[in-house]
């Protein structure tokens, strides 16, 4: 379980990306933020590992307060939480192989993985990774060779090697089109059904929110301005989310 108290970040030039921000997710759902650029969503989602530093405020994961980790605790818990960015964030030139393997950095010893030695064992888990997201005939091409579909889906592998609790994707279908971003979130619906990992997803299209969340999470200008299910949000609700201009097109996505 995920519980947020208070929490806000006000950046160095003074803006409150963060205004006292609380919510608590349960183990399993699949939460989708949305909003607007700025509206908060990504701040809120890296301040859960500390990849941001919260400027007050707790954030505690199965029962581990996160924002009063020492640096060996926040190691430990980060373990257990996956991250999946927009820009994928694979070494390029390296393999898939070796791209997927680097997931399970923080459980091996350091001086062998700094000059690729992975066990037999690490392999096979990274090979049997790469064929539950469908790209297991991809593992010795290089990173940068792959689409941006198929990078993505090496960062999930990646990402599925920390033997996850809780998996963040902050915009992981930002710069696919419409069919492939259907099969990436795809496979963030199969590993949060089949396995009870709880996934935490930024989006911007509302009809994948519609598609793919249990709940939403919407910000507006640093607050949590609505959390319900997806089909509550009617167009009242999307001005108020998205402005009073807004409109619900989203051409090229399809679903409702």
């Amino acid at each position: 379980m995920i519980k947020v108290e208070h929490l806000t970040k006000v950046y160095p030039d003074g803006t409150k990306a963060l205004d006292d921000v609380s919510t608590t997710i349960p183990d399993g759902q699949f939460v989708v933020g949305i909003g607007l650029s700025g509206a908060g969503k990504s701040t809120f989602m890296r301040c859960l590992n500390r990849l941001i530093e919260p400027t007050s405020g707790k954030v505690i994961i199965d029962g581990v307060d996160i924002t009063a980790a020492n640096p060996r605790e926040l190691r430990r818990a980060r373990l257990k939480i996956g991250m999946i960015f927009q820009s994928f964030n694979l070494v390029r030139r390296s393999s898939v192989l070796t791209n997927v393997l680097n997931g399970r950095l923080g459980y091996l010893d350091t001086f062998s993985t700094m000059f690729g030695r992975f066990p037999a064992a690490e392999r096979e888990r990274a090979l049997r990774n790469l064929q539950r997201v469908g790209i297991a005939e991809k593992a010795w091409n290089r990173a940068d060779a792959l689409s941006g579909g198929q990078q993505q889906r090496v960062a999930i592998a990646r990402a599925l090697m920390q033997e996850p609790r809780l998996m963040l994707a902050d915009e992981p279908v930002a710069s696919l089109d419409p069919a492939t971003s259907h099969s990436v979130m795809q496979y963030l619906e199969q590993i949060n059904k089949e396995e009870g990992i709880t996934v935490l997803c930024n989006l911007h299209f509302l009809s994948l929110a519609r598609r793919y969340a249990d709940r939403v999470l919407a910000f507006k200008a640093g607050r949590i301005v609505f959390d319900g299910t997806p089909h509550e949000i009617d167009d009242d609700r999307f001005r108020a989310i998205y402005g009073e201009d807004a409109v619900q097109v989203e051409i090229g996505i399809g679903g409702t």
